[in-house]
Order: structure tokens, then C-alpha cells, then sequence
């Protein structure tokens, strides 16, 4: 089947929004795993200093 240029131009343009839509997924989980690294090497929050209560001895 030969492919008149319009139909070249429309099928290349398809091709080209594929592209980049398997791109931006690619990226998408690239993104998501560096995430979750980031959130597993976190440091934890700092725990709050103990208070000491008042004892009556009376």
C-alpha cells in the first residue's frame, strides 16, 4: 500500500505522541521508585524530650 505524504505526515505524528507518551510513563515510574527511596532513607523525626512528673511524697 503506498502512503500518500498527508497519510506519512499523520502516521509520523502518531508515532511521535506514542513516543512520547511511553517517555512520560517511563519517567512517571522512574520518578515514583526514586520516591520511595527517598522516603525510606529519611531520617526520623527526632523523639520529644520526656517530661518528669512531680512526685508528692506528702
Amino acid at each position: 500500500m503506498v502512503m500518500t505524504h498527508t497519510e506519512q505526515v499523520i502516521a509520523n505524528a502518531l508515532a511521535l505522541v506514542e513516543a512520547s507518551r511511553a517517555a512520560r510513563e517511563r519517567d512517571q515510574l522512574r520518578r515514583a521508585a526514586w520516591q520511595r527511596k527517598v522516603e525510606l532513607s529519611r531520617a526520623l523525626p527526632p523523639l520529644p524530650r520526656p517530661v518528669q512528673l512531680p512526685l508528692a511524697l506528702n
